[in-house]
């Protein structure tokens, strides 16, 4: 494991990745424990702020198509568009459809994405099983 790799990496990385890292962490423990009780509601607020942060910083990190966005930057909008469905939701009372949108934001916007990081020859990659 290569993690001077990360820690030299830009800022934005750095930033995105401890973010998305301590998304991953509150949103599997809200996933296990029991819904609806005030220690649910506390983590789930701040996975979404972590969540919000981590798509934010996304769009400060380039590389996959040179200084500009890629197609892994749609996962941004997607991530912002859950948060608003996953508050519209929960306010409305509509507890199945803000089960839905929190899971679409924890698997399709932080695990696919973050699943994909770990390709070979990205910079997660190099960070796992070392510099080529």
């Amino acid at each position: 494991m290569e993690l001077d790799l990360l820690f030299n990496a830009s800022p934005a990385i750095i930033f995105h990745t401890i973010f998305a890292f301590g998304a991953l962490a509150l949103g599997t423990a809200m996933f296990v424990r029991k819904k609806g009780t005030k220690s649910h509601k506390i983590i789930g607020k701040i996975f979404v702020v972590f969540m919000a942060i981590t798509a934010f910083s996304a769009l400060f990190i380039t590389g996959l198509n040179g200084d500009k966005w890629s197609w892994i930057h749609l996962f941004v909008p997607l991530s912002f568009f859950a948060i608003w469905e996953l508050f519209y939701y929960v306010r409305k009372g509509n507890i199945k459809k803000h089960e839905k949108a929190v899971k679409g934001l924890f698997f399709g916007a932080l695990l696919i994405p973050g699943l994909l990081s770990f390709l070979p020859g990205r910079l997660m990659w190099h960070v796992l099983f070392g510099a080529p």
